[in-house]
């Protein structure tokens, strides 16, 4: 049964409007960014289009968020259920990597779209309003890491792993922004972020701060 939540399936012209905010909000933020922005950049001359395709600013910004939100939360969704069924996950590594990886080319394509430069900027300056967007719904799968994670992690507090998850969720937004921007300017070479090995070692660090021990505190 299709969800009424969902985003709804939109005409090439408002998906290019979508796919133009996403970028200037990623690197200008939502405050930034005008819905005649939006148009000028998008080549349309009627500066009312958001209006039109989306109704305003605001719903468009929500189902940006959505996109990206519902795409990464099956993707995480499948690949748990996956690792679930072979009695999985064994390691706080494969956890990582699910985390990781359901958040990367989400365009399909090998080119990053956006997304997640869009959401730190979002989460930085409109946090409420990206929680409300997503509702307690299309983090289900964010939610399953974190319970694997508890069961895998070295034993300590309950109150010291939350507070490693907060840690994680900073780095894992931030690395994966900062790598999107940088493969996203084709000006010059970015030998770190290229690398093929980079995502893995990104994986094998955030690793390791999960599962430090926490005598020495």
């Amino acid at each position: 049964m299709p969800d009424p939540t969902a985003p709804k399936p939109r005409t090439d012209a408002a998906d290019h409007l979508k796919s133009v905010a996403r970028l200037l909000f990623a690197e200008r933020g939502i405050d930034g960014v005008t819905v005649r922005d939006i148009a000028e950049v998008a080549g349309q001359k009627n500066h009312a289009a958001v209006g039109y395709h989306f109704g305003s600013k605001d719903a468009l910004v929500r189902e940006i968020i959505l996109d990206g939100a519902i795409l990464i939360d099956r993707r995480r969704n499948e690949w748990l259920d996956e690792r679930e069924s072979r009695g999985g996950p064994r390691s706080v590594r494969e956890v990582v990597d699910v985390l990781i990886y359901a958040g990367v080319d989400l365009a399909g394509d090998g080119a990053e779209n956006g997304y997640s430069r869009f959401v730190v900027m979002l989460g930085m300056t409109h946090r409420q309003f990206f929680m409300d967007t997503l509702a307690d719904r299309w983090n289900s799968g964010y939610l399953r890491c974190l319970e694997h994670l508890r069961r895998l992690m070295p034993a300590m507090p309950a109150a010291l792993k939350n507070q490693r998850f907060v840690f994680m969720g900073a780095y894992l937004g931030s690395v994966l922004a900062a790598r999107e921007a940088q493969l996203a300017d084709t000006a010059r070479d970015h030998p770190s972020w290229q690398s093929d090995t980079a995502l893995a070692h990104f994986a094998l660090t955030m690793t390791a701060m999960l599962e430090c021990p926490a005598d020495r505190l």
